[in-house]
């Protein structure tokens, strides 16, 4: 049985939870059609997507008016991790700004150590986020936004 991981109306990650336990939230009103979900090390996409929920959750696509959906308004942008990581990777920045501290802690402490060179790390970190080949997410498991 698939696990999946779900992101509420509050923008906060939930999971793991069972199918039922999903189309009792649909039932409940708590997740819609366009609700974000994911299966274990899977991408985020709407709850109608899966073919699982398919007629589970039958309210209409919504209407684009120009608003964010509130997960996508929490989720960090992937070009201000990479720049932080190219100029204050050394510092741990872009880990603090993901929310990834104890990885921060470390980089600032390589740094120092090694009169400076740990700065590197960083910079090749914030290059491979702005390439989408590492930290694809935040510290809560939400996707980086572009």
């Amino acid at each position: 049985m698939s696990t999946h991981y779900m992101i509420g109306g509050d923008g906060r990650q939930y999971g793991p939870v069972s199918v039922e336990q999903v189309r009792q939230w649909v039932a409940e009103g708590r997740a819609t059609s366009q609700t974000l979900l994911r299966v274990e090390g899977g991408e985020w996409k709407p709850l109608a997507t899966f073919p699982e929920f398919v007629g589970v959750a039958a309210s209409p696509p919504p209407v684009m008016t120009g608003a964010i959906h509130p997960a996508y308004a929490q989720c960090k942008s992937k070009i201000a991790a990479g720049v932080l990581g190219i100029f204050l990777g050394g510092l741990g920045v872009h880990r603090f700004y993901l929310g990834y501290v104890a990885i921060g802690v470390v980089q600032i402490l390589v740094t120092f150590l090694t009169c400076g060179l740990g700065q590197i790390w960083g910079f090749i970190e914030g290059i491979c986020i702005l390439a989408g080949a590492a930290i694809t997410t935040d510290a809560e498991g939400r996707p980086l936004r572009d």
